[in-house]
């Protein structure tokens, strides 16, 4: 698997964005100042992810996404590792994540991969979008918020 930086001239696979998140408003607003990683194997796209920078210092992951014939095969904690990696070479100090309080999986992949809970902001998903968010048959309503500090 190849994992670079999504080419100016390469479109944006939203098709996969929106497996991560429902809104593409949303996706459009943090990909005008984000950074979009594609994972590739064989020149065929099987995943992706954005980071956006905070401020000097923070940098998160905003989408992070594998297509469904790929997931369960590492494919996800590749993105993550290459992403925390990826911040730590362009000198951040603290990398962030937030995923929903139904997604079970990408909560234990993050943990997996040593981000640490770090809060909770509470009906993030009923305020920011119109239609229900339904997983593994939770109701999707906060947002829970997970770090890893880059410092050596």
């Amino acid at each position: 698997m190849e994992i670079q930086k999504l080419k100016s001239s390469e479109p944006v696979p939203m098709i996969l964005l929106l497996l991560a998140d429902p809104s593409e408003d949303l996706i459009q607003e943090y990909l005008e100042q984000g950074q979009c990683y594609v994972a590739k194997i064989d020149n065929r796209l099987i995943g992706v992810y954005i980071l956006l920078p905070i401020n000097s210092n923070i940098i998160e992951i905003k989408n992070i996404a594998v297509e469904e014939g790929e997931q369960g095969k590492g494919v996800g904690k590749q993105l993550v590792t290459h992403a925390i990696a990826n911040a730590r070479l362009q000198g951040f100090t603290h990398i962030e994540v937030g995923t929903g309080n139904s997604s079970i999986n990408q909560l234990a992949l993050y943990q997996k991969c040593g981000f640490r809970i770090t809060g909770i902001e509470k009906d993030f998903f009923t305020k920011n979008y119109e239609e229900e968010i339904l997983e593994n048959g939770i109701r999707c309503t906060d947002m829970i918020r997970l770090e890893i500090s880059l410092k050596k």
